[in-house]
């Protein structure tokens, strides 16, 4: 291998020779090469989270017993918490009032971390979209890796989605998902779907609440007044 430089030298400076390209968030821990094996690890040790909401939940219980197994792909459904888990599955419709409570439990998965939306309700809303109190999608929220469609999506969906998600997982780079020039949504950057909390009272809405009451109080108090002295 000949490691002559290119450029003049006569000015006396050492001139260093380009780093291997490397991981990402990795760079000092792995070089390019283990990637690869990074990547094989991670996708066939997912530990799942199934976030149950619906009837969608039913047929995730289906895919992990024994006539389709999940299990023989690498999916491991006995993750005992979020702060144990790599994938998160929502199935089912996500309410304006539960949106939170799925925010934070995938906030507390360690990263990197990967979510399938599983069914129609997890995907758009699904028959309920138009509801008030329905969250139209669960990537309003936090980002989803896969969509899987249906109402209810059979098994055989959630498998095919398992395997879309492995071989995104074999082919991506740690440094490109979470690197500054990346177009994957955060967490905190989705709000769209959170329902604001009231705003609280101020002193002036206080005072004027106060003054409404002040006449009344003194009617009733001169309509007494009155009666006492008829009789």
């Amino acid at each position: 291998m000949d490691v002559t430089p290119d450029t003049d030298t006569t000015d006396g400076q050492p001139v260093l020779l380009p780093e291997p390209k490397r991981l990402g968030a990795l760079a000092r821990l792995a070089p390019e090469p283990m990637k690869v094996v990074l990547n094989w690890g991670r996708r066939y040790s997912l530990w799942v989270f199934n976030f149950g909401l619906a009837c969608c939940a039913i047929e995730f219980i289906a895919a992990s017993m024994a006539r389709h197994d999940f299990i023989r792909l690498g999916v491991i459904p006995f993750a005992p918490g979020p702060r144990q888990a790599d994938l998160m599955v929502v199935s089912g419709t996500v309410t304006d009032k539960m949106a939170p409570a799925v925010k934070r439990l995938y906030e507390q998965m360690p990263e990197p971390k990967y979510v399938i939306s599983f069914g129609a309700c997890s995907n758009c809303g699904g028959p309920y979209w138009d509801s008030y109190s329905v969250t139209k999608g669960v990537d309003q929220i936090i980002p989803v890796d896969v969509y899987v469609p249906g109402c209810p999506p059979r098994p055989e969906a959630l498998l095919q989605g398992i395997l879309k998600l492995q071989e995104k997982i074999a082919r991506e780079s740690l440094g490109e998902r979470y690197g500054n020039g990346t177009t994957r949504p955060t967490a905190a950057a989705l709000q769209s779907g959170l329902v604001r909390p009231p705003a609280p009272a101020t002193d002036g809405g206080d005072a004027a609440g106060a003054g409404e009451a002040g006449p009344a109080g003194r009617g009733i108090e001169s309509g007494e007044a009155g009666e006492e002295g008829g009789r």
